[in-house]
């Protein structure tokens, strides 16, 4: 850190607040005095989570905001975001308020940014194995599974733990992302790290431990399991046309353009003539067999060579160096 104190961290923290009054006030009390300033989002919070640390924090480095509707996590954060802007600070942390994030982990997570190294840092619950014996089994395996859907969707495939809240963003990368299509809800952290490979921000993960206790999520499995497997293909769709169409053509693109259709051809055909062989009871011939196998098999060779590529192709330079006179 350079000798940069936690104390002396010049960093905003944005904390959106559903249902969390019985954490809001150690959350807040833990971080005090690390940063710069607190600003706390109560999203129509039926518990009354903001009029609570209004009560409890008269401090003027702590600006409680009011949703008058609940907008879920990603809204409450975004209206976190935009005071911060106007208020000046280079560098916003995204905290939750249920008490699952260590206050400790602030330096570590903003450090890669004040060196400027990157322009997004998250935390990384799977970093070392001794971090996932705290982890429910169930949060764990789902967490896993998404990690590597959001490798596709993103191409940050150097990223695990998609889901993690425990955020930071530098100024010049925050300016430039459109805040009012950014997913609202759950799907918000998945979603930033996709907007955030469209206009090319370097992102590092920052290992850390979380902490499990008597919190209640509010996100469900069912939701989980129904809605992000689709946004997650609708935004590997659009990545594809946004970076590899519009803005290039390279080596990748050719790989995609004719591994999609020959894998596609192969299983169709195949699917076909198989169900045409059990209705009439007659094997498909050899070279049907073969006509069906072999676009599968070089399809798939030239969608693994068009991964390779992406993998390869990921952001190096980090927007503020690359943009110096954003600079406030």
């Amino acid at each position: 850190m350079d000798g940069l104190s936690e104390a002396q961290l010049p960093v905003a923290v944005v904390i959106p607040c559903y249902r969390v009054r019985r954490h809001i006030g150690h959350v807040i009390s833990a971080v005090l005095g690390r940063v710069s300033h607190i600003y706390v989002i109560d999203d129509c919070c039926p518990e009354g989570s903001g009029r609570a640390v209004t009560d409890m924090f008269p401090e003027c480095s702590v600006t409680v905001l009011f949703h008058s509707e609940n907008q879920g996590v990603g809204g409450a954060v975004a209206t976190g975001y935009r005071q911060a802007l106007r208020d000046g600070h280079q560098i916003i942390v995204k905290m939750d308020g249920d008490g699952q994030m260590d206050p400790h982990n602030l330096a570590a997570l903003v450090a890669p940014i004040l060196r400027g190294d990157a322009d997004y840092t998250k935390g990384n619950r799977f970093f070392d194995v001794r971090m996932l014996r705290d982890m429910p089994s169930l949060r764990l395996f789902g967490n896993a599974c998404l990690s590597f859907v959001n490798k596709l969707s993103s191409g940050y495939w150097d990223i695990m733990d998609p889901t993690n809240g425990f955020t930071a963003i530098d100024r010049a990368a925050l300016e430039r992302l459109d805040l009012d299509r950014v997913e609202q809800r759950y799907f918000f952290e998945s979603d930033m790290l996709f907007r955030l490979s469209l206009i090319r921000a370097v992102v590092r993960d920052v290992p850390m431990r979380a902490i499990y206790g008597d919190e209640e999520s509010n996100l469900r499995i069912w939701r989980v399991a129904v809605e992000f497997p689709r946004k997650h293909l609708v935004r590997v769709i659009k990545r594809f046309v946004y970076l590899y169409l519009l803005r290039d053509f390279n080596m990748g693109s050719l790989h995609t353009l004719f591994g999609v259709p020959l894998v596609l051809f192969g299983l169709l055909f195949g699917a076909w003539h198989w169900v045409d062989s059990v209705r009439s009871g007659i094997p498909a011939p050899t070279g049907t067999v073969m006509l069906a196998v072999l676009p599968i098999i070089l399809g798939t060779q030239l969608l693994l060579s068009a991964i390779s590529y992406d993998i390869g192709n990921r952001p190096a330079e980090p927007l503020r160096n690359l943009f110096p006179l954003d600079k406030p």
